[in-house]
């Protein structure tokens, strides 16, 4: 068995995502759109990655991982969360970071175009609602930490609702998020911590210690467009 393929199979959200079986409830990934760069980028990220030489691994990234629609394992793994992190920004592009947190399964998945969250009661200051009010663009952060890290990250645009017929489904919710993907991709997760174990990651920089590659790196899909390290 070679490394590549251990680490498809422990971490299917990063290389392994078109190998993942399907289950009948959401389209299996060869009907899922994949690769779209220009959706990913801006002239900032574009200007970094020219300075850094990885512009075609940024490509490759994208055509190999990026969708607007969640797949089988996308739902398995945040239907399975009992928390995220929330991004949302004001009016003016201000942003606000906060945490999301219930038992697993608050969050679904009901269409591979639809993701929705309650929201439970708290302060009363409706930061990251309130926002989206104003602001329909969200940012959405699901992570494990755990032996085996993972890490997805959806983009979209939200709307508040206190009508969904799902909200009878999600014991203590008083309003429903509703979040239109835009954009669905994983992350590498070399530098996340398993927080049970108390263990850092292996692959954090250490003074005398050569790095530690992450098995993607060589991998056949991206090994032709990996740039050598500056540090």
């Amino acid at each position: 068995m070679t490394a590549g393929s251990v680490s498809r199979k422990r971490n299917p959200f990063f290389v392994g995502l078109k190998y993942a079986p399907g289950d009948g409830r959401i389209a299996s990934m060869p009907q899922v759109r994949m690769g779209n760069a220009m959706a990913m980028y801006h002239e900032g990220n574009r200007a970094l990655q020219d300075q850094f030489g990885s512009r075609a691994l940024a490509d490759r990234l994208a055509d190999k991982l990026w969708r607007a629609r969640f797949t089988n394992t996308d739902k398995a793994f945040i239907e399975g969360a009992g928390f995220f992190f929330l991004a949302t920004a004001n009016r003016q592009g201000e942003p606000d970071c906060s945490f999301k947190g219930g038992a697993p399964g608050f969050v679904r998945v009901p269409a591979p175009d639809l993701l929705v969250f309650p929201d439970y009661d708290g302060n009363g200051m409706f930061k990251s609602l309130g926002n989206i009010r104003v602001n329909p663009s969200v940012g959405l952060l699901f992570i494990a930490m755990t032996e085996k890290p993972q890490r997805l990250r959806v983009n979209g645009r939200a709307v508040v609702v206190d009508d969904d017929p799902l909200l009878r489904q999600l014991s203590g919710s008083q309003l429903l998020v509703r979040v239109t993907p835009t954009d669905i991709f994983p992350n590498c997760p070399r530098y996340i911590p398993d927080l049970p174990a108390g263990a850092p990651s292996q692959y954090i920089p250490r003074v005398d210690v050569p790095p530690k590659e992450p098995a993607w790196k060589g991998f056949d899909d991206f090994k032709d467009v990996v740039p050598p390290r500056r540090a």
